[in-house]
């Protein structure tokens, strides 16, 4: 199992952000992930909304940062972690376009891209972007194939239900040859769309004891990534006990990757809790590259 950070400051949620993250910016993002990058952590996230209505925003928060200007910056301050969305909601862009952006960003970051993708859930956001609702499972389905017909060429083509495209050129592209993609999700649809067009699961919102019953009802293959997130916080040095227990019960679970988010109170701290955190780790048998 390897370790990645739902990174602070990107994400604002009104009842679980730390209070130095309100007005945290840019500097205290990329002193994170050069810290995380240094210390070999697996990847780092940022997740995507374009517009939250103000009634919804009270209880989801209202601050996003946007994930291509956001990750494309962080590539610039790293050399090794991953960067990864999570997510980017299908729905809100035609594949050329996931294809052309993020595959500039796996250029400019050396290959560092992980698409999280999901189908997205907020409708009134749906609505506010002209994007239809209404069937958005199966246009997801449909562009996750014309993205993988799309990324990594310069030349797509691609004849779907929803996409239809050829005779196209798309430059720069990405230079992995194959992007992972990572579904995210908390349904047992969402796992069976990862099995079946993805490189992983990244559920959000569940049980442990739920998540195992529905992987054991659609097992995962062999050669994909189960993106597992601690429930809570993890505070290595004010409570390391806690840290590995919350760690293990991931790998015992099946994680192969796990997503911490970091207690702290501000960025020096921060940063001193991924080093205590790696030292704890190292005994579970947690890879750091």
């Amino acid at each position: 199992m390897r370790i990645g950070i739902v990174t602070p400051v990107l994400i604002q949620h009104p009842g679980t952000r730390a209070d130095w993250e309100v007005g945290a910016g840019i500097d205290e993002v990329a002193r994170i992930g050069e810290t995380a990058d240094r210390l070999g952590y697996h990847h780092l996230t940022c997740s995507e909304h374009v517009a939250v209505p103000t009634a919804v925003a009270a209880e989801r928060g209202g601050t996003y940062w946007d994930p291509l200007a956001t990750l494309g910056y962080l590539a610039a301050r790293t050399t090794r972690i991953r960067l990864v969305t999570q997510v980017v909601v299908l729905g809100y862009h035609h594949p050329l376009e996931i294809a052309k952006r993020y595959g500039t960003l796996d250029r400019v970051s050396g290959g560092r891209l992980t698409l999280g993708l999901g189908i997205g859930s907020l409708r009134e956001e749906f609505d506010l972007l002209g994007a239809q609702f209404s069937g958005r499972g199966e246009r997801a389905d449909d562009a996750l194939r014309a993205l993988r017909a799309s990324l990594s060429r310069p030349e797509p083509e691609y004849h779907g239900e929803f996409y239809d495209f050829a005779d196209v050129v798309v430059r720069p592209h990405a230079v992995q040859d194959t992007v992972p993609l990572w579904i995210g999700g908390r349904t047992a649809r969402s796992l069976r769309r990862a099995v079946e067009l993805g490189d992983g699961w990244v559920p959000f919102g569940l049980r442990l004891d739920d998540l195992a019953a529905m992987l054991e009802a659609t097992p995962p293959r062999p050669d994909m990534e189960i993106v597992l997130a601690a429930p809570r916080p993890l505070d290595p040095a004010g409570a390391p006990d806690v840290a590995i227990r919350a760690l293990a019960r991931l790998r015992d679970a099946g994680a192969t990757a796990a997503g911490v988010t970091i207690a702290a109170t501000g960025v020096d701290h921060y940063c001193d809790q991924l080093a205590e955190l790696k030292e704890l780790a190292g005994p579970l048998g947690i890879d750091f590259d």
